[in-house]
């Protein structure tokens, strides 16, 4: 044991906790708890528990709105991408909403977008439509059908879209018996969500002006 001479107390930081460090703090110890298999509050319906697992990786997985988000995840390595996007390609994103969707960069950008708002499962709902429209075989047509629905469509299903009773109960019905407009209007309904709602914020976003800016700052 030192003399009481020798010993100095811990210096104590300065200052409030950060807020994020005590939200990522809460995040890491739910998940801990869960992983270790502690038990829930009784009572607790299956629902709830994967509505706050999905809040708890949603707290650890914070997306900042940035051009970084968008040059992550870019179908070519970033710097060879950027020198294929020119300024007036980003540009015409900016004319419609079907504009931007056609475009392979555009649709990464607008992805990247849609993760920082935790909204992506009505562009991957889209694509996924896109894809099946695609489909030749009778054989794969039904499994592909059920697979939307029940990841997509159906009530609680793991990323399930924001449409109307009576548009999912029309696409129920649909599924039943697929063709390849089963899912026409849910993905209309979805589409003119995005359209309305999620395409006018990405124009405003930190994501789309960066870029911009980088095409812009390579020709000068």
């Amino acid at each position: 044991m030192l003399p009481a001479s020798l010993w100095h107390p811990p210096p104590v930081r300065g200052g409030p906790p950060s807020p994020r460090g005590d939200r990522l703090g809460l995040c890491c110890q739910s998940l801990s708890d869960h992983a270790v298999g502690t038990d829930p509050p009784a009572g607790r319906t299956g629902q709830r528990q994967n509505r706050g697992m999905r809040t708890r990786l949603g707290c650890l997985s914070h997306k900042s709105d940035s051009y970084n988000d968008f040059t992550a995840i870019l179908p070519d390595k970033p710097n060879r991408a950027l020198k294929r996007l020119s300024t007036e390609e980003a540009t015409r994103w900016a004319d419609s909403f079907d504009v931007l969707l056609s475009h392979k960069y555009g649709l990464a950008a607008f992805r990247a977008f849609l993760k920082t708002e935790f909204s992506e499962e009505n562009l991957e709902f889209w694509l996924a439509c896109e894809d099946f429209k695609k489909t030749r075989s009778a054989a794969k047509l039904a499994t592909k059908a059920q697979r939307i629905f029940e990841e997509f469509i159906d009530v609680q299903a793991p990323r399930e879209v924001n449409i109307d009773f009576q548009t999912r109960e029309l696409t129920r019905r649909n599924v039943q018996e697929p063709s390849l407009s089963c899912f026409d209007q849910a993905q209309g309904k979805v589409h003119s969500l995005m359209e309305k709602d999620s395409y006018p914020r990405f124009l405003r976003s930190k994501i789309y002006t960066d870029l911009l800016s980088q095409t812009q700052r390579r020709l000068s």
